[in-house]
């Protein structure tokens, strides 16, 4: 019979202190922890010990060697699976770098799959593209004009066995970790060996998830986005820590499914942007027993932190044993591994509700006050304090260190910053100060000593003086949008006092007395909460383009909307954009 893997490691636990992964896959080799795999409905797909997870990597690596040199570039289809893990580490041993890459469902059609594909393929320099047999047909249709062999999982162990390997050394590269495809080019960060060691050990830390004996995740995270595999592949398996694992798209159809796997294997971390919290409102359906009060840190990263959500999630699920003090907001990127800051234990969500109008005006989050007005309050949530060993500043666009509730840009300093893009030196170069700090691309302000993040910076519009997040605008119109409306998605367009402001609205229904109605209701409401002039556009269902986790990517929507790719509802047409500004 199928058993998952143990909760108690049989070992005493190590806190991340080695210096590659694969000296860390040799002590939890010989724990009695590992992975499990579940179906949608929860019941135990297959289970992989660490032991299993060391020797069956090993024995991938001796016919991996064969296929390319030490050192080159190896793209895995990053599907939620053993055979990921086990190639994944099957690389270290061979002295390969993975590029984990995402699956087809994530990246809307086959055509604009493969060609994030081929980009990705001609940024890393693939030699080898590694993939389930079921996507053999797909990936080498995108790879066509390319010279890399594509070699499905099955296969590999039929490729001829070599005796030497050739392990990676605590200098040598870790993998390159995609970006999640907001922009046209996906940019391929450097994770070395000591990145991604120096950032484990910090989640680990009492500082981070302050990760214990008796825990055991659970997770539906996809594993080609820094949160799944950094924060529920590598990071366990250097905590020797057991991982339940739910398919992502499992997840997406019965996401009731993942509540269900924390409470029958008592899992106590697991993380989730704010929509998969979101979700499980949406699908509750009071069927079941559940109890998660094992759930100590339930995380929330990965996209803005929005309050209403995980509010009605704690009001929906605090009668099955789900506390608000464990919600840990956090934040981070691809380019610091995964994580820059956690929130304490047991503080749930510090909200800090400030005036919007005297932000917009001055870039000072002042706190909201009786004589605030209702539609210029906005709540954001303290996303914690950086991690050990890091440093965090707040700066202007000038350089300068800003002081508590000044707005700026995000800039951090570590031994988890990757050294910069792969083969990209421009790249890399702008995303770094003169003075060598990361410079994320975020905005933000200290309250007390936690980071409050606000946005990214090549978002904000700016209207007259004004600063105005697009957020702001696509929170206020999905809060007064029905339930026949979806996904919004906000830019603008021209440059100074002749800039527009877009807002695109997705809608389940082409009746036209409705959407009149919907048109009305939500341009009343956004006229209010916004103060200033939005042009709303109803499109229909699908017309937003999602990265590979689930953000909304607003700089390819706004590509599409002026390429005259996306449809008005009612005008019932492709729309003209001969004449808009640009």
């Amino acid at each position: 019979m199928n058993l998952p893997t143990s909760t108690d490691r049989g070992q005493p636990m190590v806190s991340g202190d080695f210096t590659t992964l694969i000296d860390a896959l040799e002590y939890a080799a010989t724990c009695k922890t590992g992975f499990n795999f579940y179906s949608s409905r929860g019941d135990l797909k297959s289970s992989l010990s660490y032991t299993d997870l060391r020797d069956q990597a090993v024995e991938m690596a001796h016919h991996l060697v064969g296929i390319c040199d030490k050192g080159d570039r190896v793209g895995i289809a990053a599907v939620t699976s053993p055979d990921f893990a086990i190639l994944f580490f099957a690389c270290q041993y061979a002295g390969l770098v993975p590029a984990p890459v995402p699956l087809p469902v994530t990246l809307g059609g086959r055509g604009s799959y493969e060609r994030q594909l081929q980009r990705m393929a001609d940024t890393g320099d693939f030699s080898a593209m590694l993939t389930p047999a079921s996507m053999e047909n797909i990936m080498s249709s995108a790879l066509n004009d390319h010279d890399i062999p594509v070699i499905s999982f099955e296969s590999v162990g039929d490729l001829p066995r070599h005796d030497d390997l050739r392990p990676h050394s605590p200098r040598d590269l870790c993998y390159i970790q995609y970006s999640s495809g907001s922009s046209s080019s996906p940019k391929g960060v450097i994770g070395t060996q000591a990145t991604v060691v120096a950032n484990c050990k910090a989640i680990i830390s009492s500082a981070g998830l302050g990760i214990v004996p008796s825990d055991r995740g659970v997770s539906w995270l996809p594993l080609y986005h820094d949160m799944g595999l950094i924060g529920f592949m590598i990071t366990p398996m250097m905590a020797q820590m057991t991982v339940d694992f739910l398919d992502p798209s499992d997840f997406t159809r019965r996401p009731i499914t993942w509540l269900q796997l924390i409470q029958d294997n008592k899992g106590t971390l697991s993380f989730s942007p704010t929509f998969g919290y979101e979700l499980c409102v949406r699908r509750w359906r009071n069927d079941r027993e559940l109890d998660i009060s094992s759930w100590r840190r339930a995380g929330i990263g990965g996209d803005m932190v929005q309050p209403e959500p995980l509010k009605a999630f704690t009001e929906l699920f605090e009668p099955f044993g789900f506390k608000d003090s464990v919600f840990t907001p956090s934040y981070g990127l691809a380019e610091t591994t995964l994580a820059a800051t956690f929130a304490p234990e047991g503080q749930g969500l510090l909200c800090d509700t400030i005036d919007m109008e005297r932000y917009e005006r001055t870039g000072e989050a002042i706190p909201a006050s009786e004589l605030t007005a209702d539609e210029n309050k906005r709540t954001f949530i303290a996303c914690g304090k950086v991690i050990p060993d890091h440093k965090l500043e707040i700066r202007s666009m000038d350089g300068e260190i800003m002081g508590r509730r000044r707005v700026g840009r995000v800039c951090l300093k570590g031994p988890s910053i990757t050294p910069g893009y792969f083969r990209n030196a421009l790249a890399t170069q702008a995303a770094f100060t003169d003075d060598n700090w990361l410079d994320t691309g975020d905005l933000g302000y200290w309250l007390g000593d936690q980071l409050v993040v606000t946005g990214r910076f090549k978002d904000l519009i700016l209207w007259h003086g004004r600063n105005i997040w697009p957020q702001d605008i696509e929170w206020a119109a999905q809060a007064a949008a029905p339930s026949r409306c979806g996904r919004a998605c906000s830019f603008s367009m021209g440059s100074g006092d002749e800039k527009d402001i877009i807002l695109l609205l997705e809608c389940r229904t082409r009746d036209q007395q409705l959407l009149g109605e919907i048109h009305t209701g939500v341009s009343s409401a956004i006229r209010l909460e916004i103060g200033a002039p939005v042009k709303l556009i109803l499109v229909p269902r699908s017309t937003m383009i999602i990265t590979s986790s689930g953000k909304l990517s607003r700089a390819r929507v706004r590509e599409k909307f002026l390429a005259g790719n996306v449809i008005d509802l009612q005008a019932d047409d492709t729309i003209a954009v001969i004449e808009k500004k640009q």
